[in-house]
């Protein structure tokens, strides 16, 4: 049984969401909060596994709350808000201090509207409560600070070079779910910008948010980042973000130029943006010349992609369990022998480097 705390300003609501999780059998609503001062005091009173939890809220906004709960009793959260479809900066944001994903409300904050979610909101719940508890420790306050990177922030020149000068770019692929913006933010930093890579990202997030998600990151690395645009060629010193609900691919045109195919997927995908989808791209233009890297989420998107590269003789990455907030889809690469390296996120970055510097792919 999962036990879930509900907290929302609205009284129905609280209802409402109560209603829609325990519409499955697994799942109870142990305790509704109506702001985020009740937050932390019901967590510590419950011991729930998962919390969903509003981020406009009157006394103390939902935000504030979750990086409270997350210094002192840290738990999974799921946001839950209708602040996340138009104020996606501040979703990223409740990602990066631990929440582990989020839900919108489709239709304003005390609309009926949500029941449309229900699907969504069981799913993304009963996925937060296998978040691993090693993973939630790493916001508590007792946490030592990370290593701030050395590296320069300065950002590629955006002079386009003309297409009869290109050289093929290093390309690496990434695929993520649950808990990536935050691994996301532990690698792409670390990743220097004269290594002149292409960083190609599938990370599971619907539309409106994967901008939002470029942007943080493009504030933070060496490199550019950017949400891919389709029929765009593919820069060195650039990082692109698949857009939420489209598929990016690569094509190859001649050997040294790279171009992006950007396509709404089909209501039937389970996953869209699929990793699986760029990483079959990657093989069918580039062969093993690559660099396939496979970190935390449910499911197994990127499994058959990261097996296909490794069987063809490529180099490829699965995050290892301990750092991982889900260990569902480098677990599944790793089974079917799709792993040539585990890591943890924080030995990625110098792996990525040292293959370049090797010239493995």
């Amino acid at each position: 049984m999962i036990r879930v705390l509900v907290v929302d300003d609205s009284a129905l609501m609280r209802k409402e969401i109560t209603r829609m999780l325990e519409s499955d059998d697994s799942i109870r609503v142990v305790g509704t909060a109506r702001n985020g001062l009740q937050v932390l005091s019901k967590v510590k009173e419950l011991n729930p596994d998962v919390v969903t939890l509003d981020i406009e809220m009157p006394q103390m906004d939902g935000l504030t709350a979750l990086k409270q709960v997350m210094a002192e009793a840290p738990c999974a959260v799921v946001m839950v808000s209708s602040l996340t479809a138009e104020g996606a900066d501040i979703t990223i944001e409740a990602l990066e201090n631990g929440a582990l994903d989020f839900v919108h409300k489709p239709s304003g904050s005390i609309s009926l509207d949500l029941a449309t979610q229900t699907h969504l909101l069981i799913e993304k719940v009963k996925i937060a409560s296998h978040a691993s508890a090693r993973h939630l420790r790493k916001f508590a306050k007792t946490r030592k600070p990370a290593a701030r990177s050395s590296l320069r922030t300065e950002k590629p020149t955006t002079s386009r070079i003309m297409p009869g000068k290109l050289r093929a770019p290093h390309i690496v692929g990434v695929g993520v779910s649950t808990g990536g913006p935050h691994n996301l933010l532990e690698i792409l930093p670390k990743i220097p910008k004269d290594l002149n890579l292409s960083i190609l990202v599938v990370q599971h997030m619907p539309e409106k948010f994967t901008a939002s998600l470029a942007k943080r990151l493009d504030k933070v690395c060496p490199m550019s980042v950017k949400e891919a645009v389709d029929g765009e060629i593919v820069e060195r010193g650039c990082i692109y973000i698949a857009p939420g609900g489209k598929h990016m691919k690569l094509t190859a045109r001649n050997p040294r130029l790279r171009l992006l195919s950007v396509q709404a997927g089909k209501p039937s995908d389970i996953n869209c943006p699929s990793v699986d989808v760029l990483f079959e791209s990657l093989s069918d233009a580039l062969g093993k010349e690559w660099l396939g890297i496979l970190l935390t989420g449910m499911g197994s998107d990127g499994a058959d992609g990261l097996s296909r590269l490794r069987k063809m003789g490529g180099h490829t990455i699965a995050e290892a369990e301990e750092t991982c907030t889900v260990f569902g889809m480098p677990k599944r690469a790793i089974e079917r022998g799709a792993a040539e390296f585990i890591l943890p996120v924080y030995k990625v970055p110098e792996a990525i480097q040292s293959l370049y510097q090797k010239n493995l792919f």
